[in-house]
């Protein structure tokens, strides 16, 4: 990724680990200063209890070229997202993309369990997670963004609003959250069009996340090893493919074609020409109609 987005400052809000890691570092690749917040820090873990940290992703950030910036916040409290961007307009006088990727659902939700047998609890913390803390952080966010023209805001999620729409997805609670983001970017669209801005809603496919990669108990280095318990793990991606989508996106002089929309990173790929790190350009949500819910034998070679 070439230096495109020099002179440009983003905030990846959970940037912990997965999709947030790899989208905060392809931004710093070409040349942002990124903001990278989140919950887990070198000195505090959250209720994950896992090793990746903000710190870490900012170290990646400066690494790859840009400039990592990592700021402990609470999504959930208002105060915290206020001092936030009240810092990022001190430091930098401007916000450029910012990017909802605040999730920590994974281990809220109940597969397959119907609403009245879901934990209660569970299901609306998974809500205020997934979806209260987009709108805080964009409340807070957007007059900064909105200094300047060109803004871009990416709401990610699970799914593209055409799969969600028609498929069921894995729990009321899950469900729910998913397509709530999908109309937010929708929502936001609408509302950032007028003024210079723009929304979008983006998912990536089959993606192997840190948390992913241990729940098959092996790295990203021999990923390949999964197939033989889920062949259908072939069409998977690493975290860096959506953030390649996110950065062709940020650097995209008409990227308000696609305002209001929601997007794939297996669809922006095929219109920008990146690539995953191993050179393909997995298309997951196409597979995972055409083949996974169709019932047939695994084949990803012709969808990467």
């Amino acid at each position: 990724m070439s230096a495109t987005l020099d002179g440009k400052v983003a905030l990846v809000a959970g940037a912990t680990r997965g999709a947030g890691r790899g989208i905060a570092v392809e931004l710093g690749a070409a040349g942002a200063t990124v903001y990278v917040t989140g919950r887990s820090t070198r000195e505090r873990r959250s209720e994950y209890d896992r090793p990746e940290t903000i710190e870490d992703t900012a170290d990646l950030v400066t690494e790859a070229g840009g400039r990592g910036i990592a700021v402990p916040t609470d999504h959930l409290d208002p105060a915290q997202v206020r001092a936030l961007v009240d810092r990022i307009a001190a430091e930098q006088g401007r916000l450029d993309v910012l990017v909802n990727d605040i999730w920590g659902g994974e281990n809220l939700f109940e597969w397959e369990a119907p609403v009245w047998e879901h934990d209660l609890d569970k299901g609306l913390r998974l809500l205020r997670l997934a979806v209260e803390t987009h709108a805080i952080t964009s409340h807070h966010a957007l007059p900064l963004l909105l200094r300047n023209e060109g803004g871009l805001v990416v709401e990610m999620t699970d799914g593209t609003a055409e799969y969600n729409r028609d498929t069921y997805r894995n729990s009321f609670f899950y469900d729910l959250a998913k397509t709530a983001v999908l109309r937010m970017a929708f929502s936001l669209g609408h509302e950032l069009g007028s003024r210079g801005g723009t929304a979008v809603a983006l998912t990536p496919g089959w993606m192997r996340s840190e948390i992913m990669l241990d729940h098959f108990g092996v790295t990203e280095e021999s990923w390949r090893d999964a197939l033989e318990s889920e062949p259908h793990f072939g069409i998977s991606e690493s975290p860096r493919y959506v953030g390649r989508a996110v950065a062709a996106l940020a650097a995209d002089p008409r990227v308000n074609r696609w305002n209001g929309q929601s997007l794939s990173g297996g669809r922006l790929a095929q219109v920008y020409g990146f690539t995953d790190l191993d050179g393909s350009r997995p298309d997951a949500w196409r597979y995972i109609v055409e083949v996974q819910d169709a019932g047939k034998p695994a084949a990803p070679a012709g969808y990467r």
